[in-house]
């Protein structure tokens, strides 16, 4: 009853079902363990916030080159203060201002951005506090560079003294000297300057993003179930055809059944069907006459009297019938 699993359609059947079903699950679990890590690192950086005024303080090189982990994490580096710029439009807690950052050259490598802290008001207008002359020792949130999607950042259009985006690639174009592409903001301000609290790196934590990966999650496990329905559906109803088969009762062919069908006006077979315009002549048509037969002489021979006692079409006066 099953051979027909061994037909080539059935054989393509199976194996689209063993390859998609596999493969759904596989998706599924990839999209849990990525909410699963960010769930994680939503974690651990509740703790790390937590803990920051108890973290120990790690050289700079140690942190470098920023990753997921590294992000937030304390770091010391000793240097002289440079070029200073204001980054606008920033907001702490939910008013207006700007980003104080000043390059620290840390001896003979790239210099590091420093984000010294935040001011109300506006950048165009603003005087910012100069930073401390000589040589300092910073210690800040070590925090990864940003792009055009993080919050705040603005790309061009800005005056001289001022950028949009701290990163690397935007200061590159600023200043003369190499730039770390990485930057820490203190975590003590001074000079009236606002310590400003270290983001959270991109692609970690319990955003919207998070929520999509467990969405996507559902989906695919919904898909492996459905392959398996729709296989196990099939396969059903091909058993009962088989089953019917093999007990007799599939409808009977097409050419009986048409054999058997009531005439609609066609002639049968071998027979040809009267035309429309003719329907009927046989039953309309009417008996024709017989010829009377010709009693008249030949013209070779003479014509008899009319016996005696005939009435003659005699045109006159007399009766016919009476005698001259």
């Amino acid at each position: 009853m099953y051979r027909f699993l061994l037909t080539p359609r059935w054989w393509g059947i199976n194996v689209f079902a063993a390859l998609a079903i596999p493969f759904c699950l596989f998706m599924g679990s990839w999209q849990l363990g990525r909410f699963e890590a960010r769930a994680d690192s939503h974690r651990e950086q509740q703790q790390s916030a937590e803990s920051t005024a108890r973290q120990t303080a790690e050289p700079l090189a140690e942190l470098l080159p920023v990753t997921q982990r590294t992000t937030g994490r304390i770091a010391e580096a000793t240097g002289t203060y440079g070029t200073q710029l204001l980054v606008p439009e920033r907001r702490l807690d939910g008013r207006d201002g700007f980003y104080v950052l000043t390059l620290l050259r840390t001896g003979d490598g790239p210099t590091l951005p420093v984000v010294r802290g935040w001011l109300p008001g506006d950048a165009d207008t603003a005087d910012a506090p100069a930073p401390p002359k000589g040589e300092v020792t910073v210690v800040g949130a070590l925090q990864a560079p940003e792009n055009r999607r993080s919050e705040g950042a603005r790309a061009g259009g800005l005056p001289e003294g001022q950028i949009g985006i701290i990163s690397a690639a935007a200061l590159v174009n600023v200043v003369p000297d190499d730039v770390h592409n990485a930057w820490i903001t203190l975590t003590e301000g001074s000079d009236g300057l606002r310590p400003v609290p270290p983001a959270v790196a991109q692609n970690t934590g319990l955003d919207l993003k998070a929520f999509q990966n467990l969405g996507y999650t559902g989906e695919w496990f919904v898909f492996a179930g459905f392959v398996l329905f729709m296989w196990f559906r099939l396969f059903r109803r091909e058993v009962e055809t088989q089953r019917d088969l093999a007990l007799g009762l599939v409808p009977a062919a097409a050419g009986p059944a048409t054999a058997l069908a009531p005439s609609t006006g066609t002639a049968p077979t071998g027979e040809a069907a009267p035309s429309a315009g003719t329907a009927g002549t046989a039953v309309a048509e009417e008996p024709t006459e017989t010829a009377a037969p010709d009693t008249s002489a030949p013209a070779d021979e003479p014509a008899l009297p009319p016996p005696a006692g005939t009435a003659t079409g005699r045109s006159g006066g007399g009766r016919p019938g009476a005698e001259a």
